[in-house]
């Protein structure tokens, strides 16, 4: 017994002892392990049955995975057991293997690693098999395990060429031959050619004896033809997963009714048996862990039929039992988000939108569309609600004054209704409940006793309190009318859209004529100023409308609601423009009438040049709105600060409507804030978010002013630091008028550096309309500066004796942010000239 446990004897007894240990005992425990592993990940996989399954039921990470991170416990049992038959039973003796269960070893070595995601060690261990034991009987699955692992690597052509070879020189198991083909249809998929794979996966459904995976070939067979558009052929194979019935796993079957149900148009021939079909899949018990799907698949079919309630019924119910479903939640949203806009109710919308984000993975398309959607919606939640704002206050404004009073009076008393109903409503369920209470024991028990013992006189007092004060929270002077109450009603209207909402108001508030009447503005400015914010709002949503969402009967509504409310100059020839853009796109007669009315009324402006000559486009490219923000930033960058705020309040006269004017704003605050100092910046700044609240600039001006403008804000300047230390420059002050001397100061400086090897850089910055420095940057001590100065001064090769100071570089910023030099010379930081 002591010698048949060598595995160094090639011995009757040595082989077939090894051999036992190594099938009934390592490998046996080995095999349950991966097994138990497998049925893990098939329970815990969700398949996704809105794009293109896998061949294989695999959750593939994107993530790298070492060989000893994060592995699944049962595949490294496996692998464990897999690589203890080898070091313990394995008999390899003269270049020879003589335990014939090691091949199953390795083998069972490499699916372990496969399954943990650690392709290219199981690669190895497939590889050993082929090359090691040529007779062996497990070749032809080593072999198809290997292309399964390179296909995980995307290595597609080589698996391909080396499963047809194997189907070419081996004599393969029919399930060999189904496994080798369904593999090959998983590269074909990969490689973006579905006709191809659809043919492979046929030849596979016809060999398989497992009906899971003829179940599952089927559907991914279906939903290629759905790809390339065959919607019959897709139905032929969604139609033979159901004839399976039973035999194959129910997920398959009711996602092949789904399916054929999402390929039948609706018709009137045919509404009423496919609403038969959907009610009968919704009621078969059986179906009830895919009643999400079910009831999804209802909304969309009530959807389509434009019945509203019923259809929204059921995205709800879909919603509630999506679970762990990200893409079904995903899609449930994004339809009801579609439902909610088209319904032009912006704001519900854009929060199913901002729903469907985090059930998306990021870094795809389909993220980007449902972002760019939201962003979009907020611009138009943001205008729509000017608009409405406006509107309600233009409207009540333009009452007289007994039509007013009515309004709020009706407004009013529909509150004190709904206020006595909801009261009622609670006074009758107590009243039930003290009832009830009163015939019971404890009832008889407190009748007559002291109030707050007595359980029916304590209700009734409570709901008399609430009645009378509302929600009062403990605290004291709760009585005083400025306490808000709790108390919540839901209303049909505002009275005035923007102002608090009826929970927010106090009780007196809330039931006050006069607290209503006083908001209506009375002063013509104010209402002037609204229309102005309404028609701007209005024409923005016009440009959002045509050129973002493309909804063209919109973009005309409110263009036109434009040109009707007797708008600023700036918007009427744009909206003109725009609307006649849209009529000309949707073939109404009315772009003749438009075209020409902007020819006859606006003869020399830029749009009436576009319409007569529509080349002008190409023509006047060189003096466009692009081409003029280039020139304008051109002279940015050489300092031409005031050329470019003129130049900027020209183009944007100009251009008025174009999208290029937020930028040119932008331009304009940033070109402000460097010619005239912080406080012109900021007002600048402000303009730009207050005027372009939804515009990437206006948004960039925002942040500016919320988080930049505190840290410049402070002007006061560094003084303690050393003589030794620092940043310092040396500045030669000038008048713009002089701006050729300072040009030759600046070179004489240049060259001076460079003969002597200096590091320094110089400069010629603006300070204001009337003067400008030139500045040598980079000196690292006062002294240094002062040395360099001193230098300049008596070297005969120099003789620069111009007038200057030396400034350490934190001040010289607040300089020129603050314009206030002035302020710096008199606290006497540097020597007198």
């Amino acid at each position: 017994m002591v010698s048949s446990c060598s595995t160094k004897k090639d011995a009757f007894v040595n082989r077939n002892w090894h051999a036992l240990n190594t099938k009934y005992n390592v490998l046996y425990n080995g095999n349950l392990a991966f097994e138990e592993g497998r049925e893990q990940l098939n329970e815990s996989y969700r398949d996704n049955y809105w794009e293109v399954l896998p061949v294989e039921r695999l959750e593939v990470t994107e993530d790298i995975k070492l060989d000893s991170e994060d592995n699944n416990p049962n595949f490294e049992r496996a692998e464990d057991k897999a690589t203890k038959a080898i070091q313990k039973h394995s008999m390899e003796i003269r270049g020879e293997e003589r335990n014939p269960q090691t091949d199953e070893a390795f083998l069972l070595l490499g699916k372990a690693r496969y399954f943990d995601q650690r392709y290219v060690p199981a690669i190895e261990a497939f590889n050993y098999v082929l090359q090691k034991y040529t007779d062996s009987d497990k070749l032809n699955e080593a072999t198809i395990w290997r292309e399964k692992t390179n296909i995980r690597l995307s290595n597609e052509e080589l698996a391909i060429r080396n499963l047809r070879r194997l189907m070419k020189l081996e004599r393969l198991k029919d399930q060999e031959y189904a496994d080798t083909r369904a593999m090959m249809a998983q590269a074909y998929i990969n490689l973006k050619a579905p006709d191809t794979a659809i043919q492979q996966l046929k030849i596979a459904t016809a060999y398989t004896k497992k009906n899971s995976e003829k179940g599952r070939y089927l559907f991914i067979i279906g939903q290629l033809y759905n790809q390339l558009g065959y919607k019959d052929s897709a139905n032929l194979a969604f139609e033979r997963i159901i004839k399976l019935q039973r035999k194959t796993p129910r997920v398959y079957w009711v996602n092949a009714h789904l399916q054929k149900l999402m390929n039948t148009e609706i018709t009137d021939q045919n509404r009423e048996e496919l609403l038969e079909y959907l009610t009968w899949l919704e009621e078969n018990r059986e179906n009830r862990p895919f009643l999400d799907k079910i009831y999804r698949q209802i909304a969309v079919y009530y959807n389509t039929l434009d019945q509203d309630s019923l259809s929204l019924a059921y995205y709800n119910k879909s919603l509630k039992l999506a679970g762990r479903s990200a893409q079904l939640l995903a899609l449930n949203y994004e339809d009801l988000a579609e439902f909610h806009f088209e319904k032009s109710e912006y704001k519900t919308a854009g929060a199913y939108y901002d729903s469907v984000l985090p059930n998306l993975p990021e870094n795809t398309k389909k993220y980007r569309i449902i972002r760019k959607k939201l962003d979009n919606l907020e611009d138009v939640i943001a205008y729509e609600g000017t608009v409405q704002y406006a509107d309600s206050v233009i409207t009540l404004y333009n009452m007289p004054l007994p039509d007013r009073e009515a309004y709020f009076q009706e407004y009013i008393d529909k509150l004190k209704a709904e206020a006595e109903e909801e009261i009622a409503k609670e006074e009758a369920k107590l009243e039930a409940g003290f009832a009830a209470f009163g015939a019971s024991k404890g009832g008889k028990e407190n009748k007559g006793k002291f109030y707050f013992y007595n359980i029916t006189s304590l209700g009734y007092g409570k709901t008399e309190f609430k009645r009378r004060w509302g929600n009062r929270t403990l605290e004291d002077n709760w009585r005083w009318s400025n306490k808000a109450t709790g108390q919540a009603t839901e209303i049909g209207a505002e009275p005035l859209a923007g102002t608090d909402a009826p929970e927010n108001l106090t009780e007196d508030q809330k039931y006050s004529l006069e607290y209503y009447m006083n908001l209506v503005p009375t002063e013509i400015g104010v209402i002037d100023s609204l229309k102005k914010e309404r028609n701007f709002a209005n024409y923005q949503l016009g440009l959002i409308y045509k050129e973002k969402f493309r909804e063209n009967m919109l973009a005309a509504g409110k263009l036109e609601s434009v040109l009707r409310s007797d708008p600023e100059e700036r918007l009427v020839l744009p909206s003109k423009y725009n609307l006649y853009k849209i009529y000309e796109e949707e073939g109404s007669p009315l772009a003749t009438d438009m075209r020409e009315n902007i020819i006859i009324n606006h003869p020399s402006s830029r749009y009436a040049e576009l319409l007569l000559n529509p080349r002008a486009v190409l023509e006047a490219s060189e003096d466009g709105p692009d081409a003029q923000y280039a020139r304008l930033f051109e002279l940015f960058k050489q300092q031409e600060f005031l050329r470019v705020i003129t130049g900027a309040e020209e183009s944007i006269s100009r251009f008025t409507g174009d999208p290029i004017v937020p930028k040119l704003e932008m331009l304009k605050a940033t070109a402000i804030g460097r010619l005239q100092g912080f406080k012109e910046f900021r007002e600048a700044l402000n303009y730009v978010a207050l005027n372009y609240p939804n515009q990437a600039e206006g948004k960039k001006a925002q942040e500016m002013v919320a988080e930049q403008l505190p840290k410049l804000e402070p002007n006061g300047f560094v003084s303690g630091i050393g003589d030794t230390g620092g940043n310092w420059k040396v500045v030669f002050p000038f008048k713009r008028s002089n701006d050729e001397v300072a040009l030759k100061l600046k070179k004489r400086l240049e060259d001076a550096i460079e003969d002597l090897r200096y590091p320094n850089k110089v400069s010629k910055d603006i300070y204001n309309l009337e003067d400008e420095f030139v500045v040598v940057h980079g000196f690292r001590s006062k002294d240094f500066a002062l040395g360099f100065v001193e230098l300049l001064k008596n070297n005969k090769d120099y003789r620069i004796r111009n007038e200057n100071f030396v400034i350490l570089a934190d001040n010289y910023k607040t300089v020129q942010i603050h314009k206030n030099l002035d302020d710096y010379r008199r606290l006497n930081l540097t020597p007198k000239p």
